[in-house]
């Protein structure tokens, strides 16, 4: 099947709607003005000359300390502030990670399927494979993942883009035991880790396996994406390396950002944030569930549990997803196919958001979606993916 287009996100973005469920996106509306302001103050009253010079490209000393008590409170991460290197977002640990693989002669990164598109296509985009694994119910099957031959994989562990599972005990024991006996390299996503309702958290599996897990994470799903601030934690093995490439990439981030947050990490502010949006994002979440379970009886729920958005899927050969979604767009409802998410085949579905929208927008969309569904027909055969 032919990929969505490298700009289809682009696209998106871009196209009027009404209502906008695109998943990954926090309540925009909710990010604490007043706390980074605030902060931000209190950074530039104490803040010397010197620092408004280059520094290192690792990042600021206080960040790194700060995300380091931050991955030891909420992830069960215990490590070294000199551990941590900042960076712009998971994208950009993606890329400094394609470097070190393709230096040391390794050309492909495994990905879940499904799986999320974007990573995809930054990856391919950087000229790595990514050979699909398949993910079921108790995450992704570690026997593909061995027969598949990949020295190094992606994983969203914590809370799986787009289905919503959690990586159990099981599986991460045999994904252990395929990292020891192979030397495979694990790059961990922890997508949406910290937005959890209705179950424990589970501990990142760098916390597990130090030796072969590059840890990544960023404040784009706690505050905004427009921040483009991450962290990455690899192993002592691939830190200088990666350091050094994070240096001839940008000399690295912006520091006066990285001070601020910091600030809110140490202050409180960030957990108290943390705590508000998960009382909006399970109300968000429950209105959701309850307008699907009105409007879209035959629609099975995924990943209610955790996360920013839910994924349905609807039982095979009932309806082209990618044409739900481009009707559904067309009443003003912004969704994601399941199959821009998938390489090998999969039931049709929809990925929809709900973090960012109110609890009866949400139900409006939902509404909107069941009534474009009933005036959809079936395929009429196995439908292929088109061009987006």
């Amino acid at each position: 099947m032919p990929e969505p287009d490298i700009d289809v996100f682009d696209a998106l973005r871009a196209a009027p709607a009404q209502i906008d469920l695109t998943p990954g996106v926090p309540d925009l509306t909710a990010f604490p003005r007043a706390a980074w302001l605030k902060a931000e103050r209190a950074v530039l009253d104490h803040l010397s000359p010197t620092s408004f010079g280059y520094g290192d490209p690792s990042g600021t000393p206080e960040l790194r300390l700060a995300v380091a008590r931050w991955l030891a409170r909420y992830r069960g991460v215990q490590v070294d502030p000199t551990e941590v290197i900042v960076v712009a977002g998971v994208a950009q640990a993606l890329s400094l990670i394609a470097q070190l693989l393709m230096a040391d002669g390794i050309h492909e990164l495994a990905v879940e399927d499904p799986g999320s598109l974007g990573s995809r296509q930054h990856l391919e985009g950087l000229g790595l494979r990514t050979p699909p694994i398949p993910v079921d119910a108790d995450g992704v099957r570690v026997d593909e993942l061995r027969r598949s031959g990949a020295r190094a994989v992606l994983l969203t562990p914590a809370h799986q883009f787009p289905t919503g599972v959690v990586l159990d005990g099981e599986r991460r024991r045999a994904l252990i035991q395929w990292a020891t006996e192979t030397g495979g390299l694990i790059v961990e996503d922890d997508y949406d880790a910290e937005h959890r309702y209705d179950r424990p958290p589970v501990p990142a599996l760098r916390a597990m396996l130090a030796d072969h897990v590059i840890y990544a994470g960023s404040v784009s799903k706690l505050l905004a994406p427009a921040l483009r601030i991450g962290w990455m934690v690899p192993p002592p093995a691939y830190r200088d390396r990666l350091i050094a490439a994070k240096r001839l990439a940008d000399l690295g981030n912006a520091a006066l950002p990285q001070l601020v947050l910091a600030h809110l990490m140490e202050s409180g502010d960030l957990e108290r944030q943390l705590r508000y949006a998960r009382r909006r994002h399970r109300r968000r979440r429950d209105a959701m569930i309850d307008a699907i379970g009105n409007h879209l009886p035959t629609a099975t729920i995924h990943g209610a549990a955790a996360g920013l958005h839910l994924t349905i899927t609807f039982p095979t050969g009932t309806v082209d997803d990618v044409t739900l979604a481009t009707q559904a767009l067309v009443e003003g409802i912004k969704t994601h196919p399941l199959c821009w998410h998938t390489q090998i085949p999969h039931p049709p579905g929809l990925v929809l958001g709900y973090a960012a929208r109110t609890p009866t927008a949400i139900t409006e969309a939902v509404a909107t979606i069941a009534a474009v569904l009933r005036r959809t027909p079936a395929p009429t055969s196995s439908p292929a993916r088109p061009d987006a």
